[in-house]
């Protein structure tokens, strides 16, 4: 057929036909144009500009999951699994940093979201100069404490790391605490980006920041010998870079109009940033003891080696929830916006859309727990083993975030999140005894920390299914509508 193909298209051919087939290329394109353009004008507005940032947040994050997949084996290969699994750790503990911002990044989000469907320009102002205000004072305050403390620190007996390592651990911490508090800084950026519904903008910023990351674990790959400090310094430093010129130039440009000034920071509206904020601080406090502590129980448990195989196991599986947020990320503020606008029809349908998709994503994690051990050996190769019940059970834990991320998202994008929080502070207070009892007492093994989390997280998740259901037929009373 394909020979076919190429002797037709090899004979010489007139400038009629050519002025023929083109008028033809030319009228199809036209009416898959039209036929578009009517799809789209038959759809709310908002389900639109969701479907658009969808659309492009696919192109971009597939990129980045696709550079971050190579970023593990080319960085395990640069430095190997022990100081890999080392870099890991502390990357954990610098992210418990991130959420001093008391919850401010997203009550920003929230209360910005709401401001721009009001066109209230003035207040949005407000929003944003506050929230960089207190966030900048926030974390410039860390760097000045931590430098102060630093020094009285034994980051070897942190990292359950031999003091014969060639590594200056404390210089290392000190500069990579400083540009994370700085990205958290600047990183504000990204949830107005969310507010203003554009995802998939906040998304290419990243995946800019992963790319320049990737290249220059390359060239050190070529030029230099494995180092630690500069695997810390890259990782750290080119997420920051990225964020301080996508702020300057947007606030510049698209966001003039609300860019932070020092004249409209008003410490009176930060009660409605941290009114929600601090409910969020707290959940994202749990975040961090069901996932960012993993990486500190697993090394301290059983040493910085089975942190990289627990890693790579969960780089795995989250491409699933990466590729979901793609889809979900349009939706918070389109939430937001709809619940304002009192538009339940729309959050309704959306959300039952969204609940099929993950039925269909569950399928997908299926498919990979029974393929992981070949991709695995595509990925890494031999050199660092993952147990099967690692992969089992961090499916498992994937599958039930995917089943309550749509009730979440919407949850958090109305803003009535008291129940989430009741049920964040219970995870708080049974993770890491279950992971203690799982792994030492009953010999789980690394697999331990992973069952904890996932007993924390099923009955959150079969709770806040329940609260969406009432909110959306209107039967929330007391601490389910609050």
């Amino acid at each position: 057929m394909w020979s076919y193909f190429s002797m037709i298209t090899a004979l010489p051919m007139s400038n009629m036909a050519m002025d023929t087939i083109r008028n033809r290329l030319l009228e199809k394109l036209n009416l898959m144009y039209n036929y578009i353009t009517a799809y789209l004008s038959k759809r709310n507005d908002r389900s639109v500009k969701a479907l658009i940032n969808i659309f492009y947040s696919f192109i971009v994050k597939g990129g980045s999951i696709f550079v971050q997949f190579a970023l593990v084996p080319l960085t395990i290969n640069y430095l190997d699994k022990y100081q890999y699994g080392i870099w890991l750790t502390m990357a954990s503990i610098f992210a418990w940093f991130s959420f001093f911002d008391v919850g401010i990044g997203h009550g920003l989000r929230n209360k910005l979201a709401e401001a721009l469907a009001l066109n209230n320009f003035n207040l949005a102002k407000i929003y944003i100069s506050t929230a960089y205000a207190v966030v900048s004072i926030i974390f410039i305050s860390m760097i000045a404490i931590f430098w102060f403390i630093n020094p009285f620190l034994n980051w070897n007996n942190i990292l359950n790391v031999p003091n014969t390592t060639d590594t200056n651990l404390g210089t290392l911490t000190f500069v990579v605490f400083s540009f994370f508090s700085l990205r958290f800084i600047f990183g504000l950026i990204g949830n107005i980006l969310y507010a203003d519904q554009k995802p998939a903008l906040n998304n290419a910023i990243s995946s800019i920041g992963n790319v320049l990351a990737l290249l220059i674990i390359w060239i050190l790959t070529n030029t230099t010998e494995g180092s630690l400090f500069w695997v810390g310094i890259v990782y750290a430093g080119c997420p920051l870079v990225i964020f301080v010129f996508f702020t300057i130039f947007l606030f510049a440009t698209k966001y003039r109009l609300i860019a932070p000034s020092y004249r409209f920071v008003k410490i009176k509206f930060l009660n409605q940033l941290l009114g929600v904020g601090l409910q969020f601080f707290i959940i994202q406090i749990s975040v961090i003891i069901l996932f960012a502590t993993s990486n500190i129980l697993i090394t301290q448990f059983y040493g910085p080696e089975e942190v990289t195989a627990y890693n790579i196991a969960f780089k795995y599986f989250n491409a699933i929830i990466m590729i979901f947020g793609i889809i979900m990320s349009p939706f918070w503020s389109a939430i937001t916006e709809a619940y304002i606008k009192d538009d339940i029809n729309w959050i309704r349908t959306t959300l039952q859309k969204l609940n099929k998709i993950a039925i269909l994503l569950v399928f997908i994690v299926v498919v990979m727990y029974f393929s992981s051990d070949f991709i695995y050996r595509i990925w890494i190769g031999s050199e660092v083993n993952i147990a099967k019940s690692v992969s089992l059970l961090m499916a498992i834990q994937v599958i039930v975030s995917i089943l309550y991320l749509p009730a979440n998202i919407f949850i958090n994008g109305i803003s009535k999140i008291r129940m989430q929080l009741y049920l964040a502070m219970c995870s708080i207070t049974i993770t890491i005894p279950l992971a203690f009892i799982f792994c030492k007492i009953l010999d789980f093994g690394p697999s331990g920390v992973i069952l904890a989390t996932i007993c924390s997280t099923l009955p959150t998740g079969i709770i806040l299914r329940i609260q969406t259901h009432k909110i959306i037929c209107g039967k929330a009373k007391g601490v389910w509508f609050r």
